[in-house]
């Protein structure tokens, strides 16, 4: 089981997708998304496997929930900065964590 001091060590911040584009040399459909965190944090990358309920031409301007303090990753020849954080089952695909209201981009979740 996870400690609650684990858990406070992921900074996971809302940002908004400002560019989405399908990633064709991932494995399994993915799209590289651009994803803007605020003056503080700037734009970050992220590949993030969302093709089955969302096309890279609706992404932008919806808000994210992201853990912004991984090691980034090269996927497929693409740096993935931040992990954006959804649900996943069988019976919906995979589904955005969003906030329930806009929020300033940077907000920290607690």
């Amino acid at each position: 089981m996870a400690d609650f001091e684990g858990f406070q060590r992921f900074d996971i911040r809302v940002g908004r997708i400002v560019r989405a584009e399908p990633h064709g040399r991932a494995r399994t459909p993915a799209h590289k998304l651009w994803i803007d965190f605020g003056p503080e944090l700037g734009t970050r990358t992220s590949s993030a496997q969302l093709c089955d309920n969302y096309t890279a031409e609706e992404l932008p301007g919806n808000q994210v929930v992201c853990i912004v303090n991984l090691p980034p990753r090269r996927v497929a020849g693409f740096d993935s900065e931040v992990l954006v954080l959804a649900s996943v089952s069988a019976a919906e695909g995979t589904v955005l964590l969003q906030p329930g209201q806009e929020v300033t981009p940077g907000a920290r979740i607690a």
